[in-house]
């Protein structure tokens, strides 16, 4: 168990970040789901299937930084600042998403991968529902 002390050094607590990396990846995997179900309905074809699952995974990312990340890294202490020297950013430093995730990387890209095949999966099944 981590003392009072230990929390001041490193304010990041890893049980809270495992935390918010699964429910980002649980949204991710259900909206991935939800969009194959869109492409399917709209009879999306190749390429512009694909493009709207990454479209719409990137605006899912963005979306969730706006409401739930944005908020809280503006209201963060400023005087703490990553091993880079950066401060408050999209991806970096304990203001960003680094604070609540995993990396910049995960949070931003990971559900692109995460969901892949239940979009595949849905965009299938609903686009021979439709067209047959």
């Amino acid at each position: 168990m981590l003392s009072e002390r230990d929390y001041q050094i490193s304010p990041i607590v890893q049980e809270s970040v495992m935390h918010n990396s699964k429910s980002l990846q649980n949204l991710q995997s259900l909206s991935a789901s939800l969009f194959g179900i869109s492409a399917g309905i709209l009879g999306l074809e190749s390429y512009s299937g694909f493009l709207f699952y990454i479209f719409f995974s990137l605006l899912t990312s963005f979306l969730v930084y706006l409401v739930r990340v944005a908020p809280l890294s503006s209201s963060s202490p400023k005087e703490y600042k990553d091993n880079k020297g950066t401060g408050n950013g999209l991806g970096s430093g304990v203001g960003g998403v680094t604070k609540y995730f995993r990396g910049g990387f995960e949070f931003w890209a990971g559900g692109i991968m995460n969901g892949f095949a239940g979009f595949v999966l849905t965009w299938t099944l609903f686009y021979g529902l439709v067209r047959a």
